[in-house]
This record gives structure tokens, C-alpha cells and sequence, in this order.
């Protein structure tokens, strides 16, 4: 909250004063002695007003009118601010009270009725304006009797904004006209410079320096302040900085990124984040419309590649080696190495140019950009870089939970109702299309389980749907394994399950897993089987409160230890806690895991398996036994 108490409105207006007047060009009419504002108000004539009008007016408004009775030029767009002579109850003289009702419905809050009833209780200030509408409103009044101004014009298209007092309105209005003015100067405008552009100026510059030194939050203050006041370097800056931050949708990199300094590396990120939202044939981004013939080529370069996915960020240096290995640890599925990759090189990061805070393109890499999360980008940002020195961060939390058993744990992102696996030892992950596969299948370029998917559509219809054919994500489980995951594999119906790694050679051992919901009756399954150069060594189903089982199966494995106490089909809880259970059990009796942010949230190599059941006509090896 805003403390109005002692505010110096005098020193404060008459530097308002003389930047506006500095500001206009020199045929345009000036107010004499270089005042915005108006004779300061007495206490009687104050007095006078409050009981014309039945109240006391809140301090912030009384202490300005006894500096100014009224106010030229409050912004862009309120031409004269009522002074005690002019101020006067709205009374909803436009009958805006009921047209504001009319959009609330039963669930809204007092904020939004608020402002349906300030057109009945509001004391209207703005005696000229450009259709704009200021009220300050005694009945939304905090402790110290300050009242909350409103204003609203129906040409912004936006609901009423909201001021807690009249100080912090007049701060807005000093700022918007700071920040048309800034406009105006790049349009080809007089010279904007005055004390407070300077002050602004030299804060942005040390903002600049805290952020490269990781004090990110302090700058991103000091930049955001200076941004709403027009200040050039500010918006860019700080864009940086929130694109770290996860708000790729909404950064422009004002005044950079068409500089051929800085375009290389923020260019690529703004891109981005237009192709994911928008058609082909969509314009440019906004902020490039005026990009010259060599940009706009670039441009379209770019975009032909975010749309295509192919896309790689290359950097200079020591970051841009970091980059190329992050990558290749990525594709594959090991998102914490590729990050810590990262982390390990940014101390040594170089800028392209002195506004320049952080590096930015890789975002855009399809197999890199995955990796931000908000934790990560705060990592990033607070580290000492670009020759600056300061406190070295504590590590990101890992990403990836490690382990399976986080497939039978809900948790944001992870929204599996079934899902099945290989595990392989002894191969490596592209070698596994030679081996889950008929031989046909090639592991596709790095997408997403759901771009993976709507790929594939088109070819399903090669094969017959009782085949269960697997698309499958790959990448590495461990040391020595690699897996094959499916996120949304075909309805379990109970048809006997055979390993799709059939005929692998000796030295390959493989573990198929397949759990989640039958399709009928929305049931708990799982299966497990272990196959050592093609051949089963061991196998079990869990359906319906019964076990198929084959093989001499491990204690730690063993279905009746775990599913023991799900005795009843319908116990659908133990037997999910079962699951959990022996996800945990499979993964240290192999030393294997699944990379949870990768399958969810990344891009992994994928292609179709070989079917996984047999057909309706099968025949399988299971003895089966019902769990007493």
C-alpha cells in the first residue's frame, strides 16, 4: 500500500510541470510560469466543498488541493482534474450502473460488483477528458480513509482500473504521460530528457549489471518501473528476463531483437512461441513488422523450421559446446544431465552485446526448450555471468522423480490411465527398432508423444487393430538399459501378452511392463514379464483379483507378495498401491527408470513396435492362480 502521509505534492507537481512544458514543441501553446495546475486551495474553501459534497474528502485528495485546486493534463487522455469546485457526485448520470450489472453473474466477486456500483457512489474528477471517466469512491475507503479511484473509457475495451488511492492515481498519470512522451520521441518527436528520464536511465544501467551478477528479482523491479515510463532499453531488458521465467508467450524484446547484435539468439525464441500459436501462413510477430528485407528473411527461415521441427541452436564458445552436449543428452531422454550440462557452462556464457543478460535461443530448440521450468529459469537467471561475479545458486530441483513408480502416482503433467514399456539391456536406443520391431521401422526425428500420434494416424490402417502394435518413445533407462515407453497404448482386453522383443540374441535381456486399466470394467492389470537372448524366463499377469504366472519369478517380484492383499477384484485401491509398489520393485531390482519430464513434457525419438498380444485365436503358456 502506497503511504500518502507527508507526500511532498509540490516539489512532485512542479516537476511534472516543467517536464510537460519542456516536452512540447516550441509553437505550441504553454501555460504561464510553467504550472500544470491551479492556486492552491484553502482549508475554509476545502471545508466548503466537504459539505457541499456530505463528506470528508480522503487525505491524498486534500492534500493535493491544497497544493492545486485541479490539475491540466492528468496523462494522456484527462484534460482537467476537478478541483473543489468541479468535483461533484457522478449519480450514474449515464447509466452505466446497469449496464455494468448486466455482464455479472451469480458467481461474482465484490471487485467486480464494485465496479458496477461506483457509477452510483463515485465522486467524479475528470471535468475534460477523451471519453475517459475518473471517480474516486468513498465506499471502497481502506484505514486511513483513503478512497479508491476508478477509471474507465469504453474505447479500451477493458473492465475499470482499480487505483487504492488519489496519490497512486496521480503517480499512474505522471507515468502514462512519460510514456506517450517516450513514444513520441521515437516517432521523431522533440528530445524527451528531464530528471526524472536521467534517474530512470541510470537505474536501468544498474539493473542490467545486477541482473548479469544473478540479483534477477531486484533488476526485474527496477526495469518493469522504468518500462512503464517509456524508458527505452527497459522493455527489452526485462523481457529477457521473464522469458527465463516461462512467459515466452508474451516477450518482445523491444528495441533488440531486430538488432543484428542480439537477433541470433532472441530472435529464435519469439518465433517460437509465434509458430506454436498460430497457422502458417500467419504474419510475423508482432514487434518485426518493420524488419528490414534481410530480417524478414530470416524470419521466414526461422519460421519454415519451428513449423518443420528442425530447428537446432548453436552458440559460440564454451555455452555453445555445453549446448550441442545437452542436446545429445536430451534426445535421449536424460533432461536432468542436459540441464546440469547447462548450468555448468553459463558462468562462462557470452553475450553478444552489453544488453544482453542471458542466453535465450536454445528455448527454441525443440529438444532443449522442454527443459525450462519455472525453478530452472530462476536457477539460470541467478547466476553470476557475462564477466559479472556473486553468489552462486543452489541446484534446481531434479525434474525427473528417478524410478517407475511415479507412473502410478498422479502428480501434474502425469495424467496415465495405462501405459506399458521395455526395458533393454545390452542395446543401445536406436538399436531398438532392429529389435521390437519386423525389421521396417526407423526411429523418427525427436517429437512429442501426441506429435508422435498424430504422425501415425494416417498409417494405422497398415496393420489390423488386434496387432496392438506400440508407438513407442526411446530413450535411455539406465546405465546399460534403454526402454521403449507408450503413454496411451491400445485397451488391455485379457488376451495373453507376448514380449515384443522376440528373437533378440544373446545378451539382450528384456523387461516388459504393462499396467494401468482394462478396458471393460475400468479394472486394475498389470503385467511383468523377462526375456534373457529371446527367450522367457519368467512372466505374470494381474486381472481381476487372479494371477497368471510362468517362470521362476524373484521374491522381490513376486506377484503374491504384492498383490496379496487385494484379495478382491473390486479392491481397486490396494491393487494400485500394489502397483506403485512393484514399479518401485522392478526399478531396483534392474537399476532402471523412466524419465518422467522427457515422456510428458519432452521430445523423444519414437517408432512402432511388433504387436504385444497375441490374436483372439492364440494360444499361451500361463498357469493361473486366484490370490486366497
Amino acid at each position: 500500500m502506497t503511504d500518502t502521509t507527508g507526500f511532498d505534492w509540490r516539489s512532485y507537481l512542479l516537476r511534472w510541470s516543467e517536464e510537460w512544458v519542456d516536452s512540447r514543441a516550441d509553437e505550441e501553446e504553454r501555460p504561464e510560469g510553467r504550472w500544470l495546475g491551479f492556486p492552491g486551495a484553502s482549508e475554509e474553501r476545502i471545508v466548503a466543498m466537504e459539505k457541499r459534497l456530505g463528506r470528508r474528502m480522503p487525505p491524498s485528495y486534500r492534500a493535493f488541493l491544497k497544493v492545486s485546486d485541479g490539475w491540466w493534463r492528468a496523462g494522456g487522455f484527462v484534460w482537467l482534474l476537478a478541483g473543489t469546485a468541479d468535483a461533484h457526485w457522478h449519480d450514474d448520470a449515464y447509466g452505466f450502473a446497469s449496464k455494468f450489472a448486466q455482464y455479472l453473474d451469480e458467481d461474482a466477486g465484490p471487485g467486480e460488483r464494485r465496479e458496477a456500483e461506483i457509477w452510483r457512489t463515485g465522486l467524479r474528477l475528470d471535468v475534460e477528458s477523451d471519453a475517459v471517466h475518473v471517480l474516486m469512491d468513498p465506499e471502497d475507503a481502506d484505514e486511513d480513509g483513503e478512497w479508491a479511484v476508478y477509471t474507465w473509457a469504453g474505447w479500451r475495451a477493458a473492465p475499470p482500473v482499480r487505483y487504492a488511492n488519489f496519490l497512486e492515481f496521480m503517480r499512474d498519470m505522471h507515468r502514462e504521460f512519460h510514456l506517450l512522451r517516450a513514444a513520441g520521441e521515437t516517432d521523431g518527436g522533440p528530445v524527451f530528457v528531464n530528471e526524472t528520464t536521467r534517474t530512470l536511465d541510470a537505474r536501468v544501467e544498474q539493473a542490467r549489471l545486477e541482473a548479469l551478477r544473478g540479483d534477477w528479482e531486484r533488476a526485474l523491479k527496477a526495469l518493469d518501473e522504468a518500462k512503464e515510463y517509456g524508458r527505452p532499453r527497459a522493455a527489452g531488458l526485462g523481457d529477457q528476463v521473464r522469458g527465463l521465467l516461462g512467459n515466452g508467450s508474451t516477450v518482445r524484446f523491444q528495441g533488440l531483437v531486430t538488432d543484428p547484435r542480439y537477433a541470433p539468439d532472441l530472435l529464435p525464441p519469439l518465433i517460437a512461441a509465434h509458430a506454436a500459436h498460430s497457422q502458417r501462413d500467419a504474419a510475423p510477430p508482432f514487434g518485426l513488422a518493420g524488419a528490414d528485407d534481410a530480417m524478414a528473411a530470416t524470419v521466414r527461415a526461422l519460421l519454415d523450421q519451428m513449423w518443420k521441427g528442425t530447428y537446432r541452436h548453436t552458440a559460440p564458445g564454451p555455452f555453445g559446446e555445453a549446448v550441442d552436449r545437452a542436446r545429445e543428452l536430451a534426445r535421449w531422454g536424460d533432461g536432468d544431465g542436459a540441464w546440469r550440462t547447462l548450468m555448468g557452462a553459463v558462468p562462462r556464457w557470452e553475450p553478444l552485446g552489453p544488453d544482453h543478460l542471458a542466453p535465450l535461443g536454445w528455448l527454441a530448440d525443440p529438444l532443449l526448450g522442454p527443459l525450462l521450468t519455472p525453478e530452472r529459469g530462476r536457477e539460470l537467471l541467478s547466476i553470476p555471468r557475462g564477466g559479472q561475479s556473486g553468489r552462486v545458486p543452489a541446484p534446481a530441483p531434479a525434474a525427473d522423480p528417478g524410478g517407475l513408480a511415479w507412473l502410478a502416482e498422479p502428480a501434474p503433467g502425469n495424467h496415465l490411465t495405462s501405459y506399458r514399456f521395455v526395458l533393454v539391456e545390452g542395446a543401445e536406443p536406436e538399436e531398438l527398432p532392429g529389435l521390437l520391431s519386423d525389421g521396417d521401422a526407423v526411429l523418427s526425428e525427436p517429437l512429442s508423444l501426441r506429435e508422435a500420434r498424430m504422425r501415425q494416424r494416417p498409417r494405422q490402417r497398415a496393420f489390423a487393430p488386434w496387432e496392438e502394435r506400440a508407438l513407442v518413445a526411446v530413450g535411455r533407462a539406465g546405465p546399460g538399459w534403454s526402454f521403449a515407453f507408450d503413454g496411451e497404448p491400445f485397451p488391455f482386453d485379457g488376451r495373453p501378452i507376448v514380449s515384443p522383443v522376440a528373437g533378440a540374441g544373446p545378451g539382450v535381456r528384456a523387461v516388459v511392463v504393462w499396467g494401468g486399466l482394462k478396458v471393460i470394467g475400468r479394472s486394475p492389470f498389470f503385467h511383468l514379464s523377462v526375456t534373457e537372448g529371446g527367450v522367457e524366463r519368467y512372466a505374470f499377469t494381474y486381472e481381476d483379483g487372479a494371477v497368471r504366472r510362468s517362470g521362476r519369478i524373484p521374491e522381490a517380484l513376486d506377484p503374491d507378495h504384492h498383490f496379496g492383499d487385494a484379495k478382491d477384484a473390486a479392491d481397486v485401491a490396494g491393487a494400485k498401491a500394489a502397483e506403485g509398489a512393484l514399479l518401485a520393485a522392478v526399478a531396483g531390482e534392474f537399476g532402471v527408470g523412466l524419465p518422467r519430464h522427457a515422456l510428458t513434457r519432452g521430445r523423444l525419438h519414437t517408432f512402432t513396435t511388433r504387436a504385444w498380444t497375441l490374436p483372439a485365436n492364440g494360444a499361451g503358456a500361463y498357469a493361473v492362480a486366484r490370490i486366497r
